[in-house]
């Protein structure tokens, strides 16, 4: 007994797209820009972009040339830092390349016993970066530093 398929003309075997009841892909629970559909890494690289857009306010035009970055664990630590895993790091500018402030995911968030506090620490972390690649004391960048 032979079996034969009837195409579609215009339609090849690989882009049918529904089953044989008619019906089509499942989509996704809940779309992107519901905050179901955020995961935690996401919503750390929003507070560390809200702590420079908040600090690149304050300061205006002294803001200097600073890339920010997210890493979820530091790569091991530098010969001249202590034991201790850091935060956060800078890395000042070299050549053509701007200077860098990395954030460490993972260590802020096993610091901070409450979810909630993650990003009023990494505001800080921040503050405390930018304050020393400009020089100054992080109070002066925030008033409500390390509140």
């Amino acid at each position: 007994m032979s079996t034969s398929h009837r195409q579609v003309p215009g339609r090849t075997a690989q882009s049918r797209r529904r089953d044989r009841h008619g019906r089509g892909p499942r989509g996704p629970m809940a779309w992107p820009p519901v905050p179901a559909m955020t995961t935690r890494r996401d919503q750390f690289d929003d507070f560390v972009l809200d702590a420079a857009a908040r600090l690149e306010a304050t300061c205006g035009r002294a803001f200097p040339v600073v890339e920010f970055a997210v890493e979820d664990v530091p790569r091991g630590p530098a010969p001249w830092e202590h034991r201790e895993v850091p935060l956060g790091r800078l890395f000042p500018a070299t050549g053509s390349r701007p200077a860098r402030i990395v954030v460490y995911r993972r260590p802020v968030e096993t610091r901070v016993s409450d979810p909630r506090d993650v990003a009023a620490l990494v505001s800080d972390i921040v503050t405390e970066q930018v304050a020393g690649l400009m020089g100054v004391s992080p109070e002066e960048l925030d008033p409500g530093f390390g509140e």
